[in-house]
C-alpha cells in the first residue's frame, strides 16, 4: 500500500563554476575594491540577490567562504553513478517558482518526485488499513497544530492528541524531524502551520547544486574569500577579508542563523540585539542524508520509491531508493538522534543505515552495500547546521531578520515567513533583500500604492496559506 506525497514530504534542505575572482588562487584577478552592493555567501540567497542586482546594471561582488558555490546545496557527481544532493534535493510550488524556469532555460532537466511512499512495519509493508490509520494520525496531529496555532505559540509536541497510539512516534518523525530537522517539542507551532505547501516535489536529474552553479556562472564572485569584519553605518559598508576590503553602499549578507550568531563574523557596530535574539529563536536543525550504493536491487523497491517504518522511538529514517534508476539510496536522519549520531562521525552514520536496512530487510541488503558517504552539515563551518525552524514563541521573529540594519539586509531561507527550510525560500529571500538595497542606493524606485478601488470590492472565497 503506497501513501501519497501529500501526506508527508521532507523538506530536506554544486560544483564546478568558474569564479570571476577566487582570492585565495595563485594569479586569479584581484578582489574588487568597491561595488555598489557587496553580498556574502554564494548560495542560492546569495546568488539570487547578485542577478537580481545585475539586472538592475549596479555593480557587485559575491563573497563566498567555501570554495564552491551553493551554499547549503551542493551536488555530488564523482561519488556514485548519479548526482547525489547532500544538501537541498527538492523544489516546490511548480506554478510560481522563478527557478523551475531558470533551470529548463539552462537545458537541465527536471523531474516530478515520486508520488507515493510505503510505510514498512518490520520486514513487511504496511496494509491498506494500517496505512490508512497512519494518514488519519497524521490529519489529527497536523489540525491539533493548526488550531493552536491560532492561539498562542507553543511547542507542536505540546499539543498533539494522545490517541496516535502505535503511529504517535512516526508521526512525531515525519512532522518533526523529518519535516524541519527538529523534534517536535522545539518547534513553534506557528511556524509549522504557517509552513507553505510543500507537496509538489520538483528536482533537478542534474542535481539542485548543479543548478545553482550554473545560475551563478556569470556572477562576479570571490570563492574562498570569507568576510571576517563588517563595518557598517546608515551610509556605506566595509567588508575586510583575507584578500582585501571591499567598499559598498550596501551589503547583503545571507549566512545562515547559526553562523550569523556564532561570532564568526565580526560587526562593527555589534548586530543589533533584536537581531541576534532573532536569530537564536530561528536557529537551524539537524538534518543528514546516508548515501548507500546498493547492487542487485535486494530491497526490491521501483525507482524513488520513498519508505519509511512503523518507528516506536526517535533512531528512525526516511529512504529514498534507486535514486533515478540507478543503485543509489539514501536514508535522511534528522532531529536530535540525527544531531547525536552525526556528531559520532560518518562511520557510525553508515553503520547505522546499514542496522536499519537489515532490521527492514534482511541481511542480503546489508552484504550488498559496495559504498557509503554521508553528510554532516552540523560540523560545517560556515552552515553549522540544516535548515532553519523556530522555536516555541520564535515564529514571529522571522519578519525581524526582513528589517535592515544601517545598510545591512539579511536573506535566507531562515528570513522566510512561509518557505523557512527551502531552497524557494532562499532564492526569494534573496531577490527581495536586493531590491531593497537597490531601493536604498536609489537604483530602484519605491513601489507605487495600489490605487483604491471606486467602490467596495466583495472580499474572495479562496482558502488561505498557512
Amino acid at each position: 500500500m503506497t501513501m501519497t506525497r501529500r501526506t508527508f514530504l521532507s523538506a530536506s534542505a554544486g560544483l564546478a563554476a568558474t569564479p570571476v575572482f577566487c582570492g585565495a588562487s595563485a594569479g586569479a584577478a584581484p578582489l574588487p575594491r568597491e561595488a555598489d552592493i557587496v553580498v556574502i555567501g554564494a548560495g542560492a540567497a546569495g546568488i539570487a540577490a547578485a542577478r537580481r542586482i545585475m539586472t538592475a546594471n549596479r555593480k557587485v561582488i559575491v563573497v563566498e567562504a567555501t570554495s564552491q558555490i551553493g551554499g547549503r546545496c551542493q551536488t555530488d557527481v564523482s561519488s556514485f553513478d548519479v548526482p547525489f544532493d547532500r544538501g537541498a534535493r527538492w523544489m516546490h510550488n511548480p506554478e510560481t517558482n522563478p527557478m523551475i524556469k531558470l533551470a529548463r532555460a539552462a537545458g537541465l532537466e527536471i523531474i516530478t518526485a515520486p508520488s507515493g511512499q510505503k510505510i514498512r512495519i518490520g520486514r513487511r509493508n504496511a496494509r491498506a488499513g494500517e496505512t490508512e490509520e497512519f494518514l488519519a494520525a497524521l490529519v489529527r496531529a497536523n489540525r491539533a497544530v493548526d488550531d493552536a496555532a491560532r492561539r498562542f505559540d507553543v511547542s507542536c509536541a505540546s499539543v498533539l492528541p494522545k490517541d496516535l497510539g502505535v503511529w504517535a512516534d512516526t508521526a512525531e518523525f515525519v512532522l518533526g524531524a523529518g519535516f524541519s530537522g527538529k523534534d517536535l517539542k522545539d518547534v513553534s507551532v506557528g511556524d509549522k502551520s504557517r509552513a507553505q505547501d510543500r507537496n509538489t516535489a520538483i528536482g533537478c536529474r542534474q542535481g539542485l547544486g548543479t543548478l545553482i552553479a550554473k545560475l551563478g556562472e556569470q556572477v562576479p564572485l570571490s570563492l574562498s574569500t570569507p568576510a571576517n569584519r563588517i563595518v557598517w553605518s546608515n551610509r556605506d559598508v566595509s567588508v575586510e577579508t583575507p584578500a582585501g576590503k571591499i567598499a559598498a553602499r550596501a551589503a547583503v549578507v545571507t549566512v545562515s542563523s547559526n553562523v550569523l550568531t556564532s561570532g564568526n563574523i565580526k560587526f562593527a557596530p555589534d548586530i543589533p540585539k533584536r537581531v541576534l535574539d532573532a536569530a537564536a529563536k530561528l536557529s537551524l536543525g539537524s538534518y543528514d542524508r546516508i548515501a548507500l550504493q546498493i547492487a542487485g536491487n535486494p530491497l526490491g523497491l521501483a525507482r524513488d520509491d520513498v519508505v519509511i517504518e512503523q518507528s516506536n522511538s526517535t533512531r528512525t529514517a526516511m529512504m529514498s531508493a534507486n535514486s533515478g534508476g540507478s543503485t543509489l539510496c539514501t536514508l535522511d536522519v534528522g532531529g536530535s538522534f540525527g544531531r547525536e549520531l552525526s556528531a559520532q562521525g560518518e562511520q557510525a552514520m553508515v553503520a547505522f543505515a546499514v542496522e536499519w536496512l537489515t532490521k527492514l530487510y534482511g541481511s542480503e541488503a546489508a552484504a550488498a552495500v559496495k559504498k557509503s558517504s554521508a553528510t554532516r552539515w552540523n560540523a560545517a563551518p560556515f552552515a553549522l547546521g540544516a535548515m532553519s525552524a523556530a522555536a516555541p514563541g520564535g515564529q514571529s521573529q522571522r519578519k525581524v531578520l526582513t528589517e535592515p540594519f544601517g545598510c545591512i539586509y539579511l536573506a535566507g531561507e531562515a528570513t522566510h515567513e512561509t518557505l523557512w527550510g527551502t531552497i524557494d525560500g532562499a532564492w526569494e529571500s534573496g531577490e527581495r533583500a536586493a531590491e531593497a538595497a537597490l531601493r536604498r542606493i536609489g537604483a530602484l524606485k519605491d513601489p507605487e500604492p495600489e490605487a483604491r478601488p471606486s467602490k467596495p470590492r466583495r472580499r474572495g472565497t479562496g482558502s488561505q496559506i498557512n
